[in-house]
């Protein structure tokens, strides 16, 4: 059985592609945050330059369970890195990929369930909404508006079934953004 664990410093910073989740994170890291980035998009770059199979639009089981991995083990590099006292930003989490699962109507394991229930993070998700106006796709960005808005949607049921709450952050810039990120979690 998963150990239970709770790191209340452990923020997770999410929403569906392009919404500007990678230049929020940036912002927060300049002003020396601690970020933990995405490993979506460096799995994808990895199997592209590879020629390797672990890809969305390939083989969507090897690439939900490659991407479920490297999320735990961000959280275990997190954790003995000793970074658990002041707030730590997360570029996704364990958690999407049990969302991605039910995109692609795929089963959720019995581990990925009790990761789910015992690793936590803080209760508050920070959400980015769709923002049409700045979303563009790109060789690891595909996914077209409809497949989007329905990402944002399934994200919020998944963190909420894990009883996490999604705040949504404004659709503004990055700037004002990391401000009203880091007022909630007092850094």
């Amino acid at each position: 059985m998963i150990p239970f664990k709770q790191h209340p410093n452990f923020y997770i910073i999410t929403g569906g592609p392009g919404v500007g989740k990678t230049t929020l994170l940036t912002e927060l890291q300049n002003r020396g945050c601690p970020v933990v980035p995405e490993v979506a998009r460096q799995l994808i770059t990895e199997q592209q330059q590879t020629n390797g199979e672990a890809l969305p639009w390939k083989d969507k089981e090897l690439y939900k369970q490659r991407m479920f991995e490297r999320s735990v083990k961000n959280y275990v590099q997190t954790e003995k890195n000793g970074n658990n006292r002041k707030p730590v930003f997360f570029d996704r989490s364990f958690l999407d990929t049990l969302c991605y699962a039910q995109l692609i109507g795929s089963a959720i394991s019995e581990e990925m369930q009790s990761y789910a229930e015992h690793w936590r993070y803080h209760t508050k998700v920070f959400i980015l909404p769709p923002w049409q106006e700045i979303y563009q796709t790109d060789q690891q960005r595909k996914q077209d508006w409809d497949e989007v808005l329905l990402t944002h949607t399934k994200m919020k049921e998944t963190y909420n079934h894990y009883g996490y709450q999604t705040i949504e952050v404004p659709k503004t810039d990055a700037k004002t953004r990391a401000d009203f990120v880091l007022k909630y979690t007092g850094a």
